[in-house]
């Protein structure tokens, strides 16, 4: 059974016009694509929300899931960047360790689709 995944086009849409209508154009983008990935789910929290302290964003980085497309996304990242798993982790905000898990589970299907 796939998940169903959130509609975050109506969600960040309603909280741009409620909260803070001037960063309707800069979202703009990210919200006519036609498929939202978790990936730019962060982003729009990034340009809506910036940077909250160290603690909060130590806390809501711990209760993320990544999606197995958006794994790919980001291994596809480093190949294309010629990024070592520090720097992607950095890049990120995610742990050496993960990324080396999923290299090592995405392994095969990631080098189908590079």
């Amino acid at each position: 059974m796939q998940r169903k995944q959130p509609n975050y086009r109506l969600i960040y849409n309603d909280i741009i016009n409620i909260k803070c209508p001037g960063k309707k154009e800069e979202c703009s983008p990210i919200l006519n694509k036609e498929v939202i990935s978790i990936l730019d789910v962060i982003r729009l929290n990034l340009i809506i929300f910036g940077i909250k302290d160290k603690e909060t964003q130590t806390f809501n980085q711990k209760h993320r899931s990544y999606d197995e497309s958006t794994i790919i996304e980001i291994l596809d990242y480093q190949l294309k960047n010629n990024l070592n798993n520090t720097q992607l982790a950095n890049h990120f905000k995610l742990s050496r360790n993960t990324v080396t898990k999923w290299k090592k589970h995405f392994k095969n299907r990631h080098l189908h689709s590079a």
